[in-house]
């Protein structure tokens, strides 16, 4: 290795390095879950990506070989399946979209199994063939590479507002696979303008990923303190209303129209809303409002749009590609967040629980040509309807035309 390439390497070594170290220090401060998954895939990720430089060779030139060829061999398939697992969770799980758990599951599954193998692969293979051994190597990382990029397209198509960052930083993630690769395998026709594009790339991807997670971390936050609501606190619900309500819905519309798809309006109104307020003045209403809006917004996930039509209708839309068995489960997810029980604070104090009744209308279309306000409409007025004495299952959603809407359920919870 050359001055120039060590200079490059270690300069994308410092950048790591700053990385784990503030992964490191926000674990211990935060002492949770999330902070230590981020540290997690810090560190194991950057390590397979440093691996891969030939870094460790001249930094540590007593090392033993087997290790190293272990490392080389094995780092690649764990850091994927690592990435699609953690991938998976940030994308919200089955609930949100079964495709893509399955796909990230899986593939993550695969690829852990894929290094189990290579590792036990390495002490039978003889010096000789060690070179196909990391070529195999680099084409399951590469797959691995591919997945993650489709299930980032696919969440961004479906309306993730995070998804297409998810996206810049797979691509960053492919070019430094790519470029690593080349480094390790020792390919003829590259030199140092592959290896400065490699090293960007990775402390890009690092960076990008990075800011993608505290966001969707402090999003979750956020709507888990909403819906664990302190009592005396009076926050605002943060959902949309009235022609930006509209404006949002407009453009899902659009954008499922565009992909063939269908969209399905749920008006979920709380009927008894005003039954404590005429008590305990304007207190509690708010209470109830922000943690209703907080339960909704988490059982709708971060694709749907949910807003509030007015102080009583809170409205979701679900964009789908006609996969009914998802619009379903999300419905069934809303009405059985929103029935649940909560705890308000009145005006000397005191703590009482409010039991939400709330009516449910369903409307599901074809985004073509249908209004908004239209859709909308139509749906609260089958959440007023009469409750029903059997809720109907999720299987038995309808649709017309694109030019009429079909209401498709009401219910009282």
């Amino acid at each position: 290795m050359d001055t120039t390439e060590f200079v490059v390497w270690s300069a994308m070594l410092g950048g790591l390095l700053t990385l784990a170290a503030i992964a490191m220090v926000n674990a211990l401060a935060t002492r949770n879950i999330n902070s230590l998954r981020y540290l997690v895939f810090v560190v194991v990720t950057g390590a397979s990506s440093l691996v891969r430089t030939g870094l460790p060779e001249v930094l540590f030139p007593g090392a033993p070989q087997g290790v190293l060829d272990l490392l080389k061999v094995c780092t690649g398939p764990l850091s994927a399946a690592l990435v699609l697992h953690y991938l998976g969770i940030w994308l919200g799980g089955p609930e949100v979209d079964p495709v893509t758990h399955r796909i990230t599951r899986w593939g993550s599954g695969l690829m852990l199994a894929a290094a189990l193998v290579l590792g036990l692969l390495l002490p039978l293979t003889p010096g000789e063939q060690f070179h196909q051994l990391l070529n195999a190597t680099a084409v399951i990382t590469v797959i691995a590479v591919m997945l993650g990029l489709a299930t980032s397209v696919r969440a961004a198509l479906l309306g993730d507002p995070l998804a297409p960052w998810v996206v810049l930083a797979g691509i960053c993630l492919a070019l430094e696979v790519l470029g690593l690769w080349v480094r390790s395998l020792e390919l003829a026709g590259f030199g140092l303008g592959t290896w400065i594009l490699t090293a960007v790339c990775t402390v890009a991807y690092f960076l990008v990923g990075s800011v993608v997670v505290i966001k969707r971390i402090r999003q979750t936050r956020e709507l888990e303190r909403l819906a664990t609501l302190p009592t005396g606190t009076d926050p605002a619900t943060g959902l949309p209303t009235g022609s930006m309500l509209l404006s949002e819905v407009a453009h899902a519309f659009w954008r499922t129209a565009r992909l063939n798809g269908e969209c399905t309006v749920v008006c979920l109104r709380l009927n008894n809303l005003y039954g404590l307020g005429e008590a305990d003045g304007r207190l509690v209403e708010p209470q109830i409002l922000a943690i209703m809006a907080a339960r909704i917004r988490r059982a709708a996930g971060f694709r749907c749009i949910v807003g509030l039509y007015h102080s009583r209708c809170f409205v979701v839309v679900i964009s789908a590609d006609k996969r009914r068995q998802y619009v379903g489960l999300t419905v069934a997810r809303l009405r059985t967040l929103a029935a649940e029980p909560l705890t308000v604070t009145s005006k000397d104090g005191t703590q009482q629980d409010f039991w939400p009744r709330v009516g449910c209308g369903v409307v599901t279309l074809h985004p073509q040509r249908a209004q908004p306000m239209d859709a909308i409409d139509e749906a609260e007025r089958q959440a007023l309807g009469p409750p029903l004495r059997h809720g109907r299952s999720e299987d038995n959603i309808a649709t017309r035309p694109s030019d009429s809407l079909a209401t498709t359920d009401s219910a009282a919870l």
